[in-house]
C-alpha cells in the first residue's frame, strides 16, 4: 500500500515523521534488528523517556547533543530523542581521529557527549555530560520510563543538525541545518522514492553521514531499519537476505566492496527495490555491473551537507538507459537547480558550470561563519562548487568541482571527463585525476589508478585509450598506479591526499 501523500502547505517537525509512522500501525516494527524487534509503540516510549532525560541533563532549548558511536539501535534512539528534546544534532563520526573531533566537538560545543566503546578515546574529555550508549542509554530510559520531555518552541529556521562539511578538499566547516531544511530533506525523498510500510531499509554506511538521511523518511511511511554495526560485505549481503531488505543507500565504494565479495553470487537479492549511491560518481562500467547482480534496482541521489538529499535523484527505470549512466538524475520538488557562469548569469542546457541550488533544502549558513555564508550563499542561490551541465531533458550531470579543473596548455580539464573515460578501461578499478604544476603545460594531467585484481596493463596503453576515447590534450601525461586510493572519515576518495601522496 503506497504511503498518503504529503501536503506541501504541511510543516512538519522532523520528529513529528516519526509520530507520522506510529499513527498508521503502532504495532509494527520500526527496528528490526540487531536484538528484539522494537514495534513503533516501544520505540516512541524509549525516545520520549531518552528526550526527557536529555532535558534533565540540560534545560536548555536548542542546546546540542554530539552522537560519537557506530551503528546501533542506541545511537538510532539518540538521535531521534535528541529531535524530540527540541535539541540539535551533532553528529560526529567514529572513524575520525582525535585532533578532528575535538576540533568539531570544540566548535559546535554539545552539552551533552553520546557515545559507544568505538570512539570513547577518539576526543579528549570535555565539560559536557557524557551518555555511554551501553549502558547509560538503557539506565536513563528506565529512569524516565513513561515521562514525556516539556513541550520546545522551536521556529522554522532554528537549527536541527550540525553537520560537517569538507568533501573530498580543504577543511571541515561547520554546516546548519535548520528544521524548514530536514523537513525538506525528509519530504522530498518520500515523494521521491515513495517509499511505505513494506520498505526494511539497512543502514551500513555509518548514521552520521548521508544514511541518516533515509531515518525519518522510512519511519514517516511505517517502514523498518535495520542496523549494522560493521559493515563488511559478507554481513551486509547476509543482512539483505536475512532481514528482506528493500532499501540500502550506500556509498560507491561500499558498492564496489559489495561487488567484490566472493560469496556475492550466493545470493538473489529479490527483496531490494532501492540500491541507491551517492556521496561520489560511480563508473558506468560498475554501475551495469551493480545492476546485473542486485538486478534493476539501482538509483542515485545527489546532494551535499550544505543541501543535503535531495537536490537530484534517479530512479531505477531511468538509470537503465544508456544516456543517464553518468548522470544524477533530475531536480526533486524541494529545490530549483541551475547552471552559473562566472559572472553570475544563467547558462543554457549543455554548458558548463557551477551548479547552483535555491530552495528550503538549502542550509541556513555556516556555524559562526557569516563571511563564508555570505560568499556560499548570494540572492538566495547556494554555490555549491560543484561544475556540471544540465541537458535539454534536464537532467544533471557533474563534471568535478570548481576548484579541481585542471589548466592544461589553456584548455580546461575537467578531472571527471578523464576518470569516466579511464573507467572504461576493462583493466581499471577505480581511479583519480588532478593536476600538477608542470614547466610546459602550467599544470600536467596525471592519474592514480588503481588495477583490477590480475589485470595486466602499463601506462602507455591507458594513456593511448583516452586519446582515442577523449582526446590528446585532456590524456594523462603520467599514470600512477597503486594499490589503494586514500580517502577520508566519509569514504570520499581524497584528492587532496592523492596529489600529496603521489606529486
Amino acid at each position: 500500500m503506497r504511503n498518503a501523500p504529503l501536503n506541501p502547505e504541511d510543516r512538519l517537525r522532523p520528529i513529528d515523521y516519526l509520530y507520522r509512522g506510529l499513527g498508521q500501525a503502532p504495532d509494527a516494527v520500526a527496528i528490526a534488528g540487531p536484538g528484539a524487534p522494537v514495534t513503533y509503540r516501544e520505540l516512541i516510549s524509549v525516545v520520549e523517556a531518552l528526550a526527557a532525560a536529555f532535558q534533565s541533563l540540560d534545560a536548555t532549548p536548542g542546546s546540542r547533543v554530539g552522537i560519537c558511536a557506530r551503528n546501533t539501535p542506541e545511537h538510532l534512539i539518540a538521535l531521534l530523542a535528541t529531535y524530540a528534546a527540541g535539541k540539535v544534532w551533532v553528529p560526529l563520526n567514529s572513524r575520525n581521529g582525535r585532533t578532528e573531533l575535538d576540533a568539531m566537538i570544540g566548535v559546535t560545543k554539545p552539552t551533552i557527549l553520546v557515545a559507544d566503546e568505538s570512539c570513547i578515546d577518539r576526543f579528549s574529555p570535555t565539560t559536557a555530560r557524557l551518555v555511554m550508549t551501553k549502558p547509560d542509554v538503557a539506565s536513563l530510559v528506565d529512569d524516565f520510563r513513561g515521562r514525556k520531555p516539556a513541550p520546545v518552541e522551536r521556529g522554522p529556521e532554528d537549527a536541527q543538525i550540525i553537520k560537517f562539511s569538507g568533501g573530498s578538499t580543504g577543511r571541515p566547516k561547520a554546516v546548519v541545518q535548520s528544521l524548514r531544511c530536514v523537513e525538506a530533506q525528509t519530504r522530498g525523498l518520500l515523494e521521491f522514492f515513495e517509499f511505505n510500510a513494506t520498505d526494511a531499509n539497512l543502514i551500513a554506511a555509518p548514521l552520521t553521514h548521508g544514511t541518516s538521511c533515509f531515518v525519518l523518511p522510512i519511519l514517516a511511511a511505517g517502514g523498518r531499519h535495520v542496523l549494522l554495526e560493521d559493515p563488511k560485505p559478507r554481513a551486509v549481503v547476509e543482512h539483505i537476505d536475512t532481514y528482506a531488505i528493500s532499501t540500502l543507500y550506500a556509498p560507491p565504494t561500499l558498492i564496489y566492496s559489495l561487488l567484490d565479495e566472493p560469496a556475492i553470487r550466493e545470493y538473489s537479492f529479490a527483496s531490494l527495490r532501492h540500491l541507491i549511491y551517492s556521496a561520489a560518481p560511480m563508473s558506468a562500467a560498475r554501475i551495469r555491473e551493480a545492476q546485473r547482480v542486485f538486478g534493476p534496482v539501482v538509483e542515485t541521489a545527489y546532494g551535499q551537507v550544505e543541501a543535503p538529499q535531495i537536490i537530484t535523484a534517479m530512479r531505477a527505470e531511468e538509470l537503465r538507459r544508456e544516456e543517464n549512466l553518468e548522470s544524477v538524475g533530475r531536480r526533486s520538488s524541494v529545490v530549483n537547480v541551475a547552471i552559473m557562469a562566472a559572472d553570475g548569469a544563467e547558462l543554457p542546457p549543455g554548458d558548463v558550470g557551477e551548479i547552483v541550488v535555491q530552495g528550503p533544502l538549502v542550509m541556513s549558513g555556516y556555524l559562526d561563519r557569516p563571511e563564508l555564508t555570505a560568499q556560499t550563499i548570494i540572492d538566495g542561490w547556494l554555490h555549491t562548487g560543484d561544475l556540471g551541465y544540465i541537458d535539454e531533458r534536464g537532467y544533471l550531470f557533474i563534471r568535478g568541482r570548481l576548484r579541481e579543473v585542471i589548466n592544461s596548455g589553456g584548455f580546461k580539464v575537467f578531472p571527471a571527463d578523464v576518470e569516466s573515460t579511464l573507467a572504461r578501461h576493462p583493466a581499471v578499478a577505480e581511479c583519480c585525476v588532478f593536476g600538477v604544476e608542470d614547466a610546459k603545460w602550467g599544470e600536467a594531467v596525471h592519474a592514480a589508478v588503481r588495477l583490477v585484481p590480475g589485470a595486466d596493463v602499463d601506462a602507455a596503453e591507458l594513456i593511448d585509450f583516452v586519446k582515442r576515447e577523449l582526446d590528446s590534450v585532456k590524456a594523462p601525461k603520467r599514470i600512477h598506479f597503486v594499490s589503494e586510493l586514500p580517502r577520508n572519515a566519509a569514504g570520499k576518495v581524497s584528492r587532496g591526499a592523492v596529489k600529496s601522496l603521489i606529486a
